[in-house]
């Protein structure tokens, strides 16, 4: 009996690693094998759009009850509500900093490449740029009145971000405001949480025919026609994305936190190799929440930070924006001066925050905010269709990239994160359970404060 104990335990971690690793290794194999069905029979991949799309929907139908429990646990674990709003100020700052550093550096890439230069514009690609402009992008005052949803429930069946985002943070301050008597609510809602975690894990397995589906659905319609015509363009932006992940950000990650980016990367590989197959980095929220908390910031600072960047931390897509502008400009034969592109470029800024719950939000935002600052270059969104979708993964790569290292620096700044759990989790010595996707023990204890006197900071540390 004393001798089966120590042969079984350590069998069950073994057989959950193996079958999530071979589920990644379909997945690259599924990718590869869309990207051959796509170039060599290119109608038959269009028509496999649909499972790519499944695959996704699939995720986003567990993204508003992930944030509600996350963030409902994650405040209710703390006992001063400042300290959920200064983290909500810092991430805010910190998010609209980075968007103006993105642009800069997008606005002088763009200026050096001139990539538009020689091209020509035909009257069908006029009309492929005006149908682009989305009646869903808002200005921001109806922006702002859109996050509050219309009934209480609304907000989890509309799958906008922000609507849940708003409803968790008021019942999370409601339920610390109860004290002890909202901790029965805690426990329900962290059984909740540990139910989805497990169908988002059921979900996952799928992921492969999502990726097939996907990749031969972009390589079928776009074609290497669209990628040669076009590649000064996607070039010039995957470098821009490349020199403000593994410059800015690396620089900024190891002089706040010490951490080496490339650790945190290969921590986070399979969700960038999700985003990169899916073209969607709302595929990886889900997870990107679980494995922030698994490395040790707090839940406080997980659920509000995440969800929040991923409508306004935005780095790919404000690089995108500025790149594109310049190259349509460029095509169209009427450059802009710096004194025109520099407010043209801070309108978009602004423009993005209003079109962040709109699906494709990078093409729709541009054409939408041409059509309102400056309506002539409308004409040349019709050039870049074609490969949107393959500069939609770089875009996606950025802001999860952007998103994952502003979440270990705001859990510096507020000091909500355990820096020795971060480094046993990055040297691997603490495996993450791709089966629950959850600490089970942490999740266990995390919600239940023992003392209803002291501040919550004790309970932190343990989250």
């Amino acid at each position: 009996m004393a001798a089966s104990t120590p042969d079984t335990a350590p069998a069950v971690p073994a057989v959950k690693r193996d079958r999530t690793h071979y589920l990644y290794i379909a997945v690259i194999a599924a990718v590869a094998l869309g990207i051959a069905v796509g170039l060599i029979w290119p109608d038959l991949g269009v028509e496999l759009k649909p499972l790519g799309t499944g695959f996704v929907n699939l995720i986003k139908m567990m993204i508003s009850p992930i944030i509600f429990c996350t963030i409902v646990l994650g405040i209710g674990s703390v006992r001063k509500a400042a300290k959920v709003g200064a983290v909500g100020g810092i991430a805010l700052g910190y998010f609209l900093v980075m968007s103006l550093v993105a642009l800069s550096i997008g606005l002088v890439v763009g200026n050096v490449l001139h990539p538009g230069d020689g091209l020509h514009l035909t009257d069908a690609l006029k009309a492929t740029g005006h149908d682009q402009v989305s009646a869903d992008a808002l200005p921001p005052v109806e922006f702002v009145l859109s996050i509050i949803p219309v009934t209480f429930v609304s907000a989890f069946t509309e799958g906008q971000v922000l609507q849940t985002l708003l409803v968790a943070l008021l019942t999370g301050f409601a339920l610390q405001a109860m004290g002890p008597v909202g901790r029965p609510v805690l426990r329900g809602i962290e059984h909740i949480q540990r139910l989805v975690f497990r169908i988002l894990a059921m979900v996952m397995w799928a992921a492969p025919i999502g990726a097939f589906g996907a990749i031969a659905a972009v390589v079928g319609s776009a074609g290497l026609d669209a990628l040669k015509s076009l590649a000064v363009l996607m070039l010039g932006f995957y470098v821009t994305c490349f020199l403000f992940v593994f410059i800015v950000l690396a620089a900024l990650l190891r002089a706040v936190s010490g951490l080496n980016i490339f650790s945190l990367f290969k921590y986070l590989g399979r969700e960038f190799l999700l985003i990169l197959s899916t073209s969607s980095s709302e595929s990886a929220l889900p997870r990107l929440i679980a494995k922030m908390e698994h490395l040790g910031v707090s839940k406080a600072v997980v659920g509000i930070t995440v969800p929040t960047g991923y409508s306004f931390n935005l780095d790919g897509t404000m690089i995108y924006m500025t790149m594109a502008s310049l190259y349509i400009a460029d095509a169209l034969g009427t450059p802009m001066s710096i004194g025109t592109q520099i407010p043209l470029l801070l309108f978009l800024l602004l423009a993005s925050k209003g079109a962040a719950g709109v699906s494709g939000a990078g093409l729709a935002t541009l054409a939408g905010g041409l059509q309102s600052h400056k309506p002539a270059l409308v004409d040349g969104v019709g050039l870049i269709v074609g490969i949107d979708r393959f500069m939609s993964e770089a875009r996606a790569l950025t802001n999860f990239a952007g998103n994952s290292v502003a979440t270990v620096l705001i859990g510096t700044w507020t000091k909500e994160i355990d820096k020795d759990r971060v480094k046993q989790v990055l040297a691997r010595e603490l495996p993450f359970d791709e089966t629950t996707l959850l600490d089970e023990n942490e999740a266990t204890a995390a919600p239940e404060p023992t003392e209803p006197t002291e501040d919550g900071e004790k309970e932190l540390a343990k989250a």
